[in-house]
């Protein structure tokens, strides 16, 4: 098993295994299409295990106003077939050993159980617009003391 940058070659490969991980949903696909097909910067890595793309994670920028404030991470995604094996897991703890992650303020929507374990604690500033209360919003090494609410690249915002 082997992790490396995403490369345009693998596009397919990840793509797949968005569709792969999320059955009930078109959103982590749709996202990352048009992420990429507008260009914008994404900070990601894929798992690669007997040449096929068994993990994926991305980071995207977060922004208060029009000013980076630090980076959003997401979609993580593991086949469902090596899910459970600790996957995930090492690709999290790889990319937030990453010079451009380390030195950032991390958001992240998901699993507090999941992401707390890797120093992830509960926001309560910024406000996430996707997550009535904050309940599943969570980061690490955030040092903002006013609110505000976290603004995620315009590609997010369609409906599934």
């Amino acid at each position: 098993m082997k992790i490396r940058k995403l490369t345009p070659d693998s596009y397919a490969k990840a793509s797949a295994l968005l569709r792969q991980a999320f059955p009930r949903s078109r959103y982590e696909v749709q996202l990352f299409e048009k992420l990429h097909g507008n260009g914008r910067e994404v900070y990601e890595w894929v798992c690669i295990h007997r040449n096929s793309v068994i993990a994926y994670i991305a980071f995207t920028k977060a922004f208060e106003k029009k000013k980076v404030c630090g980076l959003h991470l997401g979609p993580l995604a593991v086949h469902p077939s090596m899910q459970n094996k600790g996957i995930g897991s090492e690709l999290v703890e790889f990319a937030l050993r990453q010079e451009i992650i380390k030195g950032n303020t991390i958001y992240v929507l998901g699993d507090p159980r999941f992401y707390q374990r890797f120093g992830f604690e509960r926001c309560t500033t910024p406000i996430c617009p996707f997550d009535k209360n904050n309940a599943h919003f969570l980061s690490i090494r955030n040092n903002a003391s006013h609110r505000f609410t976290v603004g995620y690249e315009p590609e997010f915002n369609f409906k599934n």
